[in-house]
């Protein structure tokens, strides 16, 4: 199989993993754990696995200067992107999450203009005003009653939309690294440095866990998110950025949505609701407008 085929395949399985993490993650809080106790266990877990894993099979050192960006990745792509988005689907949906998350390709490729240059045509500011007005309408009119700023399932959905903001940055800032190091040798680093970040906000709520009161169930949650929708998800994510652009990365979040409101919707979770479908046609038609001038750039 070609490295292309396997890039697109690694993508295709991390996004599958993503997508019914939503509900996972959703069924953990607030019964089983707090945000801040489930973001330390993540972090705290795929530090040691990513560590244990690169010393053992890539005993492999870094450049000192490199280790600045590391760690700048790691509160990136690891401390505010995941913490961000625990606190904010504690308080959202599954669903409203997945929508949002969309527009992580219209955010990767306005970091990348930002960062290395990359020239944005008036198409491509088109869509990512459609997304942005699909995202305006999810966060004041997705959840009934609660039209205002002023609600605890709106500060979610604002909650989320950092959370993106602050993985394309990741997704954008890590590329070079990708092509300099072994993606365990710097997974072991951002993910170790993420967890140094979080580590005072969480380390008291961590403490307080009632591990007697976490059912069977939970503990295969917790593994889910700690060995696949962590370990794995970010190893495949950053084998495929060796091969595939960062916008190409990007676009697998579109089926996200897909698979979070199947089995959001399917458990009981929640329902669909008009402005979440007109929101989602905005968010889709601005990715699509987005996705179409990649041809004629």
């Amino acid at each position: 199989m070609k490295t292309t085929y396997k890039a697109h395949l690694a993508l295709l399985s991390t996004t599958l993993i993503f997508g019914f993490a939503y509900s996972i993650v959703k069924g953990l809080m607030p019964e089983m754990m707090s945000p801040k106790q489930l973001i330390f266990i993540r972090l705290f877990g795929g530090a040691l696995i990513f560590w244990l894993f690169q010393r053992l099979f890539v005993p492999e050192k870094v450049e000192r200067k490199d280790l600045v960006m590391l760690a700048v990745c790691g509160m990136f792509g690891f401390a505010l992107n995941q913490a961000l988005f625990y606190e904010g689907l504690n308080l959202s949906t599954p669903v409203d999450a997945s929508l949002i998350h969309v527009l992580n390709p219209i955010m990767v490729m306005l970091f990348a203009s930002l960062l290395i240059g990359e020239r944005i045509t008036w198409k491509k500011a088109g869509g990512i005003a459609l997304g942005a007005c699909g995202v305006l309408m999810l966060v004041l009119y997705g959840h009934p009653h609660q039209v205002n700023f002023n609600g605890n399932h709106t500060m979610g959905n604002i909650l989320i939309f950092l959370n993106l903001v602050f993985y394309a940055l990741y997704l954008v800032l890590i590329k070079p690294l990708v092509g300099k190091y072994h993606t365990t040798t710097i997974l072991k680093w951002v993910s170790f440095f993420g967890f140094l970040f979080v580590l005072p906000f969480s380390i008291k709520p961590a403490l307080e866990i009632n591990f007697a009161a976490i059912t069977p169930g939970a503990w295969a949650g917790i593994v889910y998110v700690i060995v696949l929708n962590t370990f794995v998800a970010y190893l495949l994510i950053n084998f495929a950025l060796k091969t595939l652009s960062t916008t190409v990365v990007s676009y697998y979040s579109y089926l996200q949505p897909v698979i979070a409101g199947i089995m959001s919707v399917s458990i009981g979770q929640e329902g669909i609701t008009v402005p979440k479908v007109l929101a989602a046609m905005l968010i889709f038609t601005g990715v699509f407008v987005v996705n179409r001038t990649k041809k004629s750039v």
